[in-house]
């Protein structure tokens, strides 16, 4: 799962029919299709590297997933603490706090703050999103009140549906995905091509290999290589908006 600080910006493209299989499933917010609960807590180790993989991290953080309950419904939160690492030495630290539905992944609410000033506390209710956003460079917080053309999964967290949703090889599936900055969701395609023996960081997986496409254009924005247990995304491979390849492995830690 990607913080807010490494969520994927990218222009939108030119609009074009994307031919889907008929049994594409088609989801969304709320669909019985996703479930969440194949989600357990755990905590892991994310590290990024841009270009080649000898390349040094750009961008390292930890992604903590506890369960609970909130009036009555189960609940997942996620807390990320991360640093990001620039060429001249400068390091850039955030933590960004999320809670999802703990079956459907709806939002619910969406709080980050980062070192450089920049912070979001949102709450979600179905499309309606409301809360205050400040960025670095402004000098006072703005209000949010903006409903969308539809609920949405959120974006830096992508890679949580297809697992849920269930992986099979050759399966196709789409859902509304939104950021902060965005004013209506984006449909993005998952395909599941299969499993793949993938190395990180030492260990040997016998991962699902799943790619990310925007549906407007088509464009690859990402592959994800998932697993069934923790920590579920072991490796990732995002495309910059510049075409460079953003590298992203993940490894279970202990819990403190």
């Amino acid at each position: 799962m990607l913080p807010l600080a490494l969520a994927l910006l990218v222009a939108p493209g030119t609009a074009r029919d994307t031919v889907l299989p008929p049994d594409t499933l088609h989801l969304h917010v709320g669909s019985a299709a996703v479930n969440g609960r194949v989600y357990a807590p755990h905590l892991a180790r994310v590290r990024v590297q841009v270009g080649d993989s000898a390349s040094a991290p750009t961008a390292e953080w930890t992604n903590e997933l506890t369960l609970g309950d909130s009036a009555g419904r189960p609940v997942m939160r996620w807390i990320t603490r991360g640093t990001q690492f620039a060429p001249n030495g400068n390091q850039v630290t955030w933590e960004l706090r999320q809670t999802y539905d703990a079956v459907t992944l709806a939002p619910y609410a969406y709080q980050s703050r980062s070192s450089l000033g920049g912070y979001s506390r949102l709450t979600f209710d179905g499309p309606r999103i409301r809360g205050v956003r400040k960025l670095p460079a402004d000098s006072v917080e703005r209000a949010v009140d903006l409903t969308l053309d539809r609920a949405g999964f959120i974006a830096s967290a992508s890679d949580l549906v297809p697992l849920a949703a269930g992986l099979e090889p050759g399966r196709v599936m789409t859902a509304p995905m939104w950021s902060p900055g965005m004013t209506a969701t984006e449909t993005r395609i998952f395909t599941v091509l299969g499993q793949e023996p993938t190395l990180v960081e030492g260990k040997r997986w016998d991962a699902w290999k799943v790619e990310e496409r925007r549906q407007a254009d088509g464009r690859l924005l990402a592959t994800w290589y998932l697993v069934t247990g923790s920590p579920y995304m072991v490796y990732g491979e995002v495309v910059l908006p510049d075409g460079r390849i953003q590298r992203i492995t993940e490894v279970e830690v202990a819990t403190p």
